[in-house]
C-alpha cells in the first residue's frame, strides 16, 4: 500500500492555482483559498494565482502561459468541469494536454461516490502533461478540492510517495522535446 518514504528528502513543487468562475473574486474564492491553504500547509510553493471567466480560450492561454512559465511544476484549476453549457474548463485543459493522466478523473470519481453516491457522474475532473507540467482541473467546490488534495495530489506530488509519484518523474516529462 501507499506510505512516506522518510529516508527521501521532500521536494517542494510549485503549484499555480486558477479559479475559473463567472462570479467569483479575489474576496470570496473559497475553493482557490482551500488550494492554497492545503498546498502550502503541505511545503509546497505557491508560484501564481489567477481567476477567470469560464471562457475557454482564455483559460488555454492561461494554462499555456504557465505552462511556458519555468517557475511553475503544476496548475490546479477549479471550476467549470460541470456539465452545463458554461462548464469549459475541461475543454480548455483538453486544448493544451500532450499527454491526459486518465486515472486522474477516475480516482476522483471513487473518492467523491464514497461521498455523494452517484451524483459523482456529473464531475468531469481532469489530469494531464503538457510542456513538463502537471495540469489538474477540479470542481469548484470547497469539499471538491479538499478530496483531491487529500486523497490524492497531497500523495502524488510528494517525492516520498512510494511506490511511486508525479515528482520522481518530473524530470523526464518533456525528454521528448530534448530528443535529436
Amino acid at each position: 500500500m501507499s506510505r512516506i518514504d522518510e529516508s527521501r528528502d521532500f521536494i517542494p513543487v510549485r503549484i499555480a492555482v486558477l479559479t475559473v468562475s463567472d462570479t467569483r473574486t479575489a474576496g470570496d474564492d473559497r475553493s482557490g483559498d482551500t488550494l492554497v491553504e492545503r498546498l502550502e500547509g503541505a511545503g509546497h510553493t505557491l508560484a501564481a494565482r489567477a481567476i477567470l471567466p469560464d471562457d475557454r480560450a482564455l483559460i488555454a492561454g492561461k494554462l499555456r502561459e504557465w505552462i511556458a512559465a519555468p517557475e511553475i511544476d503544476a496548475v490546479i484549476s477549479t471550476g467549470g468541469t460541470g456539465l452545463t453549457g458554461r462548464d469549459v474548463t475541461v475543454e480548455a485543459h483538453r486544448d493544451v494536454y500532450e499527454k491526459e493522466i486518465d486515472a486522474f478523473g477516475t480516482v476522483f470519481t471513487m473518492i467523491s461516490y464514497e461521498k455523494i453516491g452517484t451524483s459523482a457522474v456529473q464531475s468531469r475532473a481532469t489530469g494531464g502533461v503538457a510542456g513538463g507540467t502537471y495540469l489538474f482541473a477540479l470542481p469548484g467546490s470547497p469539499s471538491a478540492c479538499r478530496d483531491a488534495w487529500d486523497q490524492i495530489l497531497v500523495k502524488q506530488l510528494d517525492y516520498r510517495h512510494r511506490p511511486c509519484n508525479f515528482v520522481e518523474i518530473m524530470p523526464r516529462l518533456d525528454e521528448h522535446q530534448r530528443r535529436k
